[in-house]
């Protein structure tokens, strides 16, 4: 970010230079949908916010939660928290009550935003603005509308509290500030001209991938289609119905959206330009389907992080054309490096990286290890490789990663390979554990429609294309795979599968 910036707070993207009369959300969640609002009706709404927090007296930095699905009144919300000088706290309403709870205690939010159907969910006690009310609970009658002037925040005051999926353990609070994605919103915008672009958002606006692509829009002042939560077949139908342009999301919802062939036969797609994937590995099936479904689309196999941004990666400086499996070049504005053990020249290692986007830290988690290396990079966890040109490809999360008889296996790496078997539409591979070889890999695989491959026919072409210690052991077809509340691969959820199965059936060598 640039001192030439025309914002200063997360909160306050609004483009007043530009027509805010134009359409900025078709929402097509809560209670009446759709309902369409302009540019204008956003900032009215988010300054109604933040007059009404701020009449409560509340000090600099206290913490909000929202606790609801996709909808105006979120986005709307999450804007007037920050405006406000306060800091917002989108909560994973997929997770367990206790969990939730955890999570509102550990952040110490004194208010709590949610729709109707997450109400019961509300601590007791915590004051709650309800959505879905059209009573005194509700967000209408909590408004207070009228003219606000934006709090100024330093430059590292934090904006909002993002939690991680806490796949791994607790979950933690990662704390953003203003300031860094203020960049990563102008970073992503650069010279463009976003504004006839429609963006169809369906991935919760509690996770990176919906809320940057959301603020993305506001700086870009273009419009987004807001679906409540993913649904394959509510998604294809609203490219149709609202041309939307670009789609962003993770994998397993494009997938899941393909598999619906029937629909996808007989409606126009032909208005999309830009599919955007992140959050999680791409295989080559999957590359292959999205551009048959859409050829006249760019592509983006994206990368990034809650604790450091989606911006990453970016073309070739020398405008090489990226390969369909690669994530991309180092981006100009950030600093990036590979590290295996101590050499951080690999070709191949965890990445490292260092760029504006790059969170404060983890909040009230003195028991954690900060990740960052003493010179001030991210240590991301994530395995990646680096071609002959500077092009990195993701290999699998090094917390993923488990060892076979001495050998290293990244489940990711097993599974883009068992994809490109002709019948497997998609694959996921997990370790069980194995007496002599300490944990051995094994696969649940989807077939593709009319498709039924034997269990030997997926080993002996994983013998045949990669090495035999990644070949799975067992093989089991399913008609899908278990995702978790950020609609990524639930492997934990395999594990405890596969552990089942295996010992039902007996070890197999």
């Amino acid at each position: 970010m640039t001192n030439m910036s025309p914002f200063t707070n997360l909160g306050d993207l609004v483009r007043r230079d530009l027509d805010l009369t134009r359409t900025a959300l078709i929402d097509l969640g809560g209670e009446k949908a759709p309902r369409e609002f302009t540019h204008g009706d956003i900032d009215a709404a988010a300054a109604g916010v933040a007059r009404a927090l701020s009449k409560r007296g509340l000090a600099r930095g206290t913490r909000i939660a929202i606790l609801s699905a996709n909808r105006f009144e979120y986005l709307a919300t999450y804007y007037g928290i920050m405006r406000a000088g306060l800091v917002a706290v989108p909560v994973n309403f997929k997770f367990p009550r206790p969990v939730i709870h955890y999570i509102l205690g550990d952040c110490d939010a004194q208010m709590v935003f949610c729709d109707a159907a997450r109400r019961a969910d509300c601590p007791e006690g915590m004051p709650v603005v309800d959505f879905s009310s059209a009573g005194s609970d509700g967000f209408d009658a909590f408004l207070d509308r009228g003219p606000f002037e934006t709090v100024v925040p330093k430059p590292d005051d934090p904006a909002m509290f993002l939690y991680t999926s806490g796949s791994s353990g607790t979950p933690k609070g990662v704390i953003l500030s203003h300031h860094s994605h203020i960049w990563v919103a102008q970073t992503r915008l650069g010279t463009q001209d976003l504004s006839r672009h429609r963006y169809l958002i369906a991935a919760p606006l509690y996770h990176m991938n919906a809320l940057a692509l959301s603020k993305l829009a506001a700086v870009g002042h273009s419009t987004i289609v807001l679906l409540p939560q993913f649904n394959a077949r509510d998604y294809i139908t609203a490219i149709e119905t609202y041309r939307c342009t670009m789609l962003t999301a993770v994998p397993p919802m494009i997938a899941m959206m393909l598999r619906e062939a029937d629909l996808v036969a007989k409606t126009d797609l032909s208005s999309v330009e830009i599919v955007r994937m992140g959050s999680a590995p791409v295989s080559q099936a999957l590359m292959s389907a999205i551009k048959r479904t859409f050829p006249k689309a760019q592509v983006v196999n994206a990368y990034g992080t809650t604790e450091a941004g989606p911006v990453v990666f970016g073309p070739h400086p020398d405008g090489l054309p990226q390969p369909e499996m690669s994530v991309g070049y180092k981006h100009r504005l950030v600093e990036l490096r590979l590290a295996d053990g101590d050499d951080r020249l690999a070709d191949q290692g965890v990445l490292e990286m260092k760029c504006p986007a790059v969170m404060s830290g983890y909040h009230n988690r003195p028991d954690l290890k900060p990740p960052f290396t003493a010179d001030g990079f991210y240590v991301t966890g994530d395995v990646f490789r680096r071609d002959e040109n500077g092009f990195h490809y993701f290999v699998g999360r090094s917390d993923d990663m488990f060892v076979s008889g001495g050998e290293n296996i990244y489940p990711a790496d097993v599974e883009r390979m068992l994809e490109r078997h002709p019948g497997i539409a998609q694959a996921a591979v997990v370790p069980v554990d194995d007496d002599i070889k300490g944990t051995k890999p094994v696969a649940f695989i989807i077939p593709k429609p009319g498709q039924q491959p034997a269990e030997d026919d997926i080993k002996q072409f994983a013998l045949a294309n990669a090495p035999a210690y990644q070949h799975p052991r067992s093989v089991w077809l399913v008609d899908d795979l278990p995702l978790a509340s950020t609609n990524k691969l639930d492997r934990a959820a395999l594990k405890a599968r596969a552990a089942q199965l295996v010992g039902t059936a007996g070890s197999k060598g």
